[in-house]
Order: structure tokens, then C-alpha cells, then sequence
């Protein structure tokens, strides 16, 4: 069930990332499952670092989410398969393949429904108490395990997590060649969703962010316009005069709150025409004031996306046909020594001029 561990090969031990303590990764043994009949076992060879890596990192907890015993990091994979279960059919070793990281338990409703990635039984890698993928091989479900075609790289596989994310919100936001959107934040995620909301058809696309250099990349990656803003409440109105003067008469039907904070959904509400929608993708604080009854009055509906169903035949797909390029936002890599994950990890957390930083295993 994703848990990784030791090699099948002769004399080889599995050694993975393992998050020991406050600020402290250290590469360990990790014993694999068996192999189960529906399940592969995965030669690791790109994993990316997500922010909630670093979270995790950095406070041994994330929302409710709380780290209580050592546990193997990462869940932005892709890697190629070595061996697979009795009953695998659709892959062979050899494949190249992007993991999926959840799984459901698909006894619930909500899995039933289609809708597991809010399943409250998910078993998702590095959500404790699930080991993650930053490993030498892991073993996970078949299922989950998406071929990626001959033109893609295995980077590019694992970007696929970060851009489901995207890509589920476009979906649950409606996104069309008829959405003007306004994206909240230029982090890795904020920048996938311009990407993706872009692919998705909306011919306008502001982004907004403290940063001048995250601001740049957006405007590399194609953004209609940017716009810098502070971190003071004081400033909304000016800067939503400004977001609204950049994006035009028709004004803003989607924004995407990328960074989750009382200032930039304060923001996304006031600058969001009546009857538009503001999708709430970071979860950067966990209770906000903001200006509700307002943009209530004016029927904004606001939508949660937790992160992802579905998506990554629909990535591999937009990746493929290059109607979305991810390659520009991998700014840095490192390979798999004890000195280069602490390097990675804090290179990572530093931000400035880092999107997504890679481990090539």
C-alpha cells in the first residue's frame, strides 16, 4: 500500500528519505510490503518536493495531520516498473509510469460516488501515518500507475501531482474559452494553474504575487498581466482596482486563491465580478476573516478543492500533445546522498529562485 522497502535485488537494500524529527531527514533502510496481485513494484528515478513536504519538515504536522513517528517523505513521483503482481495486465517491467499517490478505500460513499480524493479513509503517500515515495523503489497500485508516453520524461511524470491539483481545481471551477481568471499567488501552484487554466481555454489570466521574480516566471509562462501587491490589509482596495483595471471591462468570472491567506482571499473576493466563482486551492491559513456577507450579496460562490480525482490521464495527455509545457518550473536538482536531500529540502524552503525542486534517484 505504498509503503516502500528492500530491493529484490541481490545484495541491493531499499534506503529512502525518512523524516525523523523536527528539521532532520535521514536516509534509512525501508523495508518493502510484499507484492500483492494487483500492486507493482517501482524503480523511484524523479521525485519532486512539494511544499507540505516542507511543512512537514519544519513542524512535524500539517492541518490535522501530525507527524508521530519517523516516516519516508514525498509523494510527487515517477519512476519505472521492475516487477509486477500475478493479476497486473496493463504494465510490464520497463514501463515508465507517473504514480498517483492516493488511495481510496473505495468502500466508502464518496469513492463510490467518484469522489475518493476526500475519502476519509485515504491512504496518501507521506500524509502520516503513510510512508511516501522518496525511496529507492516503492510498491504501489497498479492501478495508480499511469505509463507515460515516449516523448515525456520521467520529471515530467512527476510533475503531474502538482498539476492535478490544477487541473482538478479548473475542472471544479468551470474553466472555458468564456472564464477570465484571476490566479492568487505565483508559487509552484499558482503557476501550474496558470498553465493549466490556460490549456483549459480561458483567454485572460492576471496573476498576483508579492514577488517580483515569481511574477517574472508568470509573465514567461505566459500570464496577460501581472500585478505586485503587499502583504497589508490597508492595501486591498488599491490593488483591486489595479487587478481590475489589468484584466478589463469584463472583469474577473474566476479566481484561483493559490496561497490560502486572509489578505488574498479578502482579495479574490472583493475582485471577483458578481456571479463569478473564487476557488480556494492553498490552504495556507486555517481560519480567515474575510469580507463574506459582501460578496454573498453579490452571488460569488466559493468552491474547496482538496487535492485531486482523475486527472492524470489528462495530464499525461495536455504534457503530451504540448498544450502544457512543465519543464521551465523545475529550477533546480539533486540526486540521492544524505548532503543532497538536506541541500534539496533546504534550497526548497528558502523559496526566491526556487519552483520545484527535483531529486533525480
Amino acid at each position: 500500500m505504498g509503503k516502500g522497502g528492500k530491493s529484490h535485488q541481490e545484495g541491493e537494500e531499499n534506503m529512502a528519505a525518512w523524516l525523523v524529527g523536527l528539521n532532520t531527514l535521514k536516509i534509512q533502510p525501508f523495508k518493502l510490503p510484499p507484492l500483492g496481485p494487483h500492486d507493482v513494484r517501482v524503480r523511484m528515478k524523479a521525485v519532486g518536493i512539494c511544499g507540505s513536504d516542507v511543512h512537514f519538515l519544519k513542524t512535524l504536522r500539517l492541518a490535522d495531520f501530525v507527524v508521530k513517528e519517523p516516516m519516508v517523505i514525498g509523494h510527487e513521483c515517477a519512476g519505472i516498473i521492475e516487477e509486477i503482481g500475478s493479476e497486473v495486465k496493463n504494465l510490464v517491467p520497463g514501463d515508465r509510469v507517473a504514480l498517483e499517490p492516493g488511495i481510496g478505500c473505495w468502500r466508502c460513499d464518496l469513492c463510490k460516488e467518484g469522489r475518493y480524493n476526500i475519502c476519509p479513509d485515504m491512504k496518501f503517500f507521506a500524509t502520516p501515518p503513510v510512508h511516501g515515495s522518496l525511496a529507492r523503489q516503492v510498491v504501489h497500485p497498479a492501478d495508480l500507475c499511469f505509463k507515460l508516453p515516449d516523448n515525456l520524461s520521467l520529471e515530467e511524470g512527476a510533475m503531474c501531482e502538482p498539476l492535478s491539483v490544477a487541473v482538478h481545481a479548473c475542472r471544479r471551477a468551470n474553466i472555458s474559452p468564456e472564464t477570465n481568471v484571476l490566479v492568487m499567488g505565483a508559487g509552484p501552484i499558482g503557476l501550474v494553474t496558470l498553465v493549466a487554466a490556460r490549456a483549459f481555454g480561458a483567454p485572460r489570466i492576471v496573476v498576483v504575487d508579492v514577488d517580483d521574480y515569481r511574477l517574472s516566471v508568470a509573465n514567461n509562462l505566459g500570464a496577460d498581466g501581472v500585478v505586485k501587491v503587499s502583504t497589508n490589509m490597508q492595501d486591498i482596495p488599491q490593488e483591486v482596482e489595479r487587478i481590475c483595471e489589468m484584466m478589463g471591462a469584463v472583469g474577473v468570472h474566476v479566481t484561483f486563491d493559490c496561497a490560502g491567506f486572509n489578505k488574498t482571499m479578502s482579495t479574490a473576493l472583493s475582485a471577483t465580478r458578481a456571479g463569478g466563482k473564487v476557488c480556494l486551492v492553498g490552504l495556507g491559513h486555517n481560519e480567515m476573516t474575510v469580507p463574506l456577507t459582501p460578496a454573498a450579496a453579490r452571488e460569488v460562490d466559493i468552491i474547496g478543492i482538496f487535492r485531486y480525482k482523475n486527472t492524470w490521464p489528462l495530464c499525461i495527455e495536455l504534457l503530451r500533445s504540448g498544450k502544457i509545457d512543465v519543464k521551465p518550473l523545475i529550477t533546480h536538482r539533486f540526486g540521492f546522498s544524505q548532503k543532497e536531500v538536506e541541500e534539496a529540502f533546504e534550497t526548497s524552503a528558502r523559496g526566491g529562485d526556487a519552483i520545484k525542486v527535483m531529486f533525480n534517484l
